[in-house]
Formats: structure tokens, C-alpha cells, sequence
């Protein structure tokens, strides 16, 4: 049977505009649950259903094909299921959905692979995703009414303590699989059901922009980051040029260059350095002077031609794995570089193919506060690594 995973990813947003590609952490919020649905291994395909162009292009940059949904199915009331049934109809070889949400970042591999094995091999025909809860409830009283409320699942004169109740399991909107043949008859949820109980820090739902710095932090602690475990970074290499400057050159009248730099930037290197992670700069140019004059006491290479080579020489040296390794680019020649390293960044202005093989992507465009950003960035994943082995 033919196990697609499906995004719906609608341009219009009343509390967040393009609120599917807003960056969360570094990464477009549709990304993190892209990223999780690939590395499952159990969809034969996986797709973004939209009516935007740039939604369209970033879930291309993630591997996703591409449905285009017709204005009809992307208005303001337009219903889930209304939007999953046109993708059947334009995709008959699929037999099962599995409708993720693309506002659950901290989605993983693991709870999608539970739940394929649910719906393909124990034969439910839909599986949703529920998270416990420890809430009490109680009766509604609409103003005016001369009422009282009342409790709905508790006993006042008993409160259960946390540890002797069991909670309550909610729907948390992670994501809803289900058959074809359910779909079709107008049904998300029928047939054989099973519920998947998630764990409650990866119930992370984003609805109003309040949510966005709470989210954050709940995915730095708690997001999916790719297969492997994340390593301490001991080595930041940085390009100079558009990361490290804003890529300008002033030229005097008697030829002499001139280039700005944020003294934020500088502040992260050194911030680095006191954490132990060694910092080297790399650039395409012969800039030695400007280095020079900018005392940051970094290992630079300049006139680089090859800078994966360069890269590939110093981990070497230092005997990194290339999950010890991060870096920092912005052009078409560090994309090689992004995509070996561990860690990987651009600033937001960086080219398209840059952006699409890092693994983070800054506010702050090059020169302009990005190196330092892109610091804070790699000590809060620094603490997850720490916190994973306290645990």
C-alpha cells in the first residue's frame, strides 16, 4: 500500500502571515516535520499541499514534492479534509494518508514509524495523535445565566493528587492517518481506530504568535535535529566575505580596500573562544591585510580556491568528527562545506543554494550581527548536547 505523507500548507494566515515558512529556531517551521517524515523511511512519498510560491519553494529545498491546491479548497473556511480529498483525486496510487501538521515542530522519526507500523501491518484503518493531559474540568456559565458551574471530572471534596490520576488523553493535531477508502466517505478518523499518545514535550502546536519564542525553546530542547546525536562543536569555520563583512569593498582613490564589520561579530568569536570552541575564517580573496588590521586572533586562509579542501585539511588536524565541525557561509562556494559540517548556518541574505544546505538560517544578514547569532545558536544546541548526557 502506497503510505503518503501529506502537509497542508496553506499561504493565508489571520495570526501569522506565511506562518508555514516562518523561521523557527533557525529552521522554516513546514522544515521540521519535513525533515521528520524523510527520515522515518516509511512514506513512499511526501508532500506539501499549497497555493504559494515561496511555500512552494521551500518545501522543494526539503525534498517535498508539490502539490498545487486549487483556490476552492484554499479559502479561509476551507476544511482539512476538503484539501486531502483533492490530493486523492489528482494522486490515485495512494492508498493510505498521513496528514502531518506542519505547525507540530517537535515532531520525530520515531512516533511517525509507530504509527505506520499501526495503520500497514495491525490493520487500523485510522491512527490520530493524542497527548495526556492533568486538567480538571468544569461547566461552562454564560454571562447572565443564574447558575452554577459545575465539576466535569473531578469530586471537589477529593481532589486526586497528579500522581494518582491517570489525566485525560487530547487530540494534540500532530497528524491524523487514514485510508483512502475512509477519506473518500468524508471521514479523518472511522473504521478500526487507535489513538498514538505522543509524549507531552513534543506536543508543541503553534497557533498565535506568542507561542513563537515558547516554541523555540521547546524545540531546541525537545526537536528532532537530524539521524545522528548532536556533538559538542569544537571548530567554527567562518567565510569572511558576506558572513564576517556585508560582502561590500570600498575602494580610496589611491586603491586602498576598505571593509565594515559589526562589533557584535566580534564579540561572538571571543565568546566562542572562552567556551573552547576554536574559531578560523576562510575567504576566496587575498584580504590578509584587512584581517590583519581586525586583530581577532583567528587561523585564516585566504585566497582559498578550494574551500572544501581547506575545510576537509583542518579537521583532519585537529581529529573532528565532522559533527564537531560547524560552519558559516553564504555563497554557492560553501555549499559543499555546509552540507559536511555538523553544524551549519547563513545569514539571511545568503544565496538560495547556500540557504538550502544550511541547517540554520540567521535574522541577521551578513556583517550585521550574523556570526554572532549564529553563536548564541550553536551554545543553546551546546546545552542540549549537555543536557542529553545528564540524562
Amino acid at each position: 500500500a502506497h503510505l503518503a505523507a501529506l502537509v497542508l500548507a496553506r499561504g493565508g494566515s489571520k495570526g501569522i502571515p506565511l506562518k508555514n515558512i516562518k523561521l523557527l529556531a533557525g529552521v522554516p517551521l513546514i522544515g521540521w516535520v519535513l525533515r521528520a517524515a524523510s527520515d522515518a523511511g516509511v512514506f513512499h512519498s511526501i508532500w506539501v499541499s499549497t497555493d504559494h510560491d515561496e511555500i512552494e519553494k521551500v518545501a522543494k529545498q526539503f525534498g517535498a514534492q508539490v502539490h498545487r491546491r486549487s483556490p476552492e479548497v484554499s479559502q479561509d473556511s476551507s476544511t482539512s479534509l476538503e484539501a486531502i480529498r483533492e490530493f486523492l483525486n489528482h494522486h490515485h496510487e495512494v492508498d493510505i494518508v498521513g496528514n502531518i501538521q506542519a505547525t507540530s515542530p517537535c515532531l520525530h522519526p520515531s512516533d511517525l514509524i509507530k504509527v505506520a507500523d499501526l495503520i500497514q501491518k495491525e490493520g487500523f484503518d485510522s491512527v490520530f495523535s493524542v497527548v495526556r493531559r492533568h486538567q480538571f474540568r468544569w461547566s461552562e456559565v454564560k454571562k447572565g445565566d443564574n447558575k452554577m458551574t459545575e465539576p466535569q471530572n473531578l469530586n471537589p471534596a477529593k481532589r486526586y493528587r497528579r500522581q494518582d490520576w491517570p489525566g485525560e488523553l487530547y487530540e494534540n493535531g500532530s497528524f491524523y492517518f487514514a485510508k483512502r477508502h475512509l477519506i473518500e466517505k468524508g471521514y479523518l478518523q472511522g473504521g478500526k481506530m487507535a489513538y498514538y499518545e505522543m509524549r507531552a514535550e513534543h506536543s508543541v502546536d503553534i497557533d498565535i504568535d506568542i507561542d513563537w519564542p515558547i516554541a523555540e525553546q521547546r524545540v531546541l530542547s525537545f526537536g528532532y535535529f537530524g539521524k545522528e546525536p548532536l556533538k559538542e562543536v569544537k571548530l567554527l569555520v567562518c567565510s569572511i566575505d558576506g558572513c564576517l563583512t556585508n560582502g561590500r569593498i570600498y575602494v580610496t582613490e589611491d586603491r586602498k580596500e576598505m571593509v565594515s564589520y559589526d562589533y557584535r561579530d566580534v564579540v561572538g568569536i571571543d565568546l566562542l573562544k572562552k567556551r573552547g570552541i576554536q574559531v578560523r575564517l576562510i575567504s576566496e580573496r587575498d584580504c590578509s591585510k584587512t584581517l590583519s588590521a581586525m586583530q581577532l586572533g583567528c587561523i585564516a586562509k585566504v585566497s582559498a580556491t578550494n574551500k572544501l579542501q581547506v575545510l576537509e585539511d583542518w579537521q583532519k588536524d585537529m581529529a573532528l568528527s565532522w559533527k564537531e565541525v560547524a560552519y558559516l557561509g553564504n555563497e554557492e562556494s560553501d555549499v559543499e562545506c555546509l552540507k559536511k559540517a555538523g553544524m551549519s548556518g547563513v545569514p539571511a541574505d545568503a544565496c538560495a543554494l547556500a540557504q538550502k544546505a544550511a541547517g540554520y538560517i540567521c535574522k541577521s544578514n551578513g556583517g550585521c550581527g550574523a556570526v554572532r547569532e549564529f553563536a548564541e545558536h550553536i551554545f543553546l544546541l551546546l546545552e542540549k548536547v549537555n543536557s542529553a548526557r545528564k540524562q
